[in-house]
């Protein structure tokens, strides 16, 4: 793992207005600008974290994918969540000071470490910053309750439909196409996340290109029909 040791201007940053809070003065930008100090280089497929490493801090993405999985008894991974440029990972270790969970990278990420010790200082002396950590908290429980309910009640093509639709949403945010991806992840770990088997998400895929929903070539998505992917995920609620 290559790491540089410099310092990071969070106030400079053009992913500021996704990981960090709006409306600050100059000075609590200043502090908040001591919150990072280090920028980490990880290569594809090496873990940022490890379940069972202790606790010290938050990451905010600033280049790249990764993923986050736990070991099932059977010795499976499964994939618990994916997350991108502008947000944060880390949180699951707050709980108990030690992570919950792995944090793999899905391609080449540069990420920024926030202490987590300095966050909570801060956060006493800079409320935005106070209520924005909880705002990040409080996310992290409404996905948690999403993906419960995916797994719970949507048929194949409705999780895949409602994960398409997430995904593209989130990128758009950072200024990609809304209609157009990459997958960064393969099929088979969006299986994982999904609850769905290899063979039952190509199988998806290949029916939402057949009805003219999607277009598919390799991991390039491009979304044709975006109400019909929303009238399949809504169809659940009129059923």
């Amino acid at each position: 793992m290559n790491i540089e040791a410099i310092k990071i201007a969070c106030s400079t940053c053009n992913l500021r207005e996704l990981c960090m809070p709006m409306g600050l003065s100059n000075d609590d930008l200043d502090r908040i600008d001591e919150l990072v100090t280090i920028r980490r280089r990880i290569k594809r497929g090496e873990f940022l974290y490890q379940n069972g490493d202790p606790f010290s801090s938050l990451y905010a993405i600033r280049t790249g994918f990764f993923k986050t999985c736990v070991t099932t008894e059977d010795g499976r991974d499964q994939v618990t969540g994916f997350q991108m440029a502008g947000e944060i990972t880390g949180l699951d270790g707050i709980v108990s000071d030690f992570h919950s969970c792995d944090s793999v990278a899905l391609e080449d990420a540069e990420i920024c470490v926030m202490p987590f010790d300095k966050i909570e200082y801060l956060s006493r002396e800079v409320k935005a910053l106070q209520h924005h950590v909880h705002r990040i908290m409080s996310k992290e429980i409404v996905r948690e309750h999403g993906v419960m309910l995916l797994l719970g009640s949507m048929r194949a093509e409705e999780r895949l439909a409602a994960f398409l639709l997430n995904l593209v949403k989130r990128l758009h945010a950072r200024g990609f196409s809304r209609s157009e991806l990459v997958l960064r992840m393969t099929r088979e770990e969006i299986g994982s996340y999904l609850g769905l088997k290899l063979e039952t998400v190509s199988r998806t895929f290949s029916k939402f290109a057949d009805d003219g929903v999607i277009a598919v070539k390799q991991r390039n998505i491009q979304i044709l029909d975006p109400d019909a992917l929303n009238l399949i995920v809504n169809s659940q609620s009129c059923a």
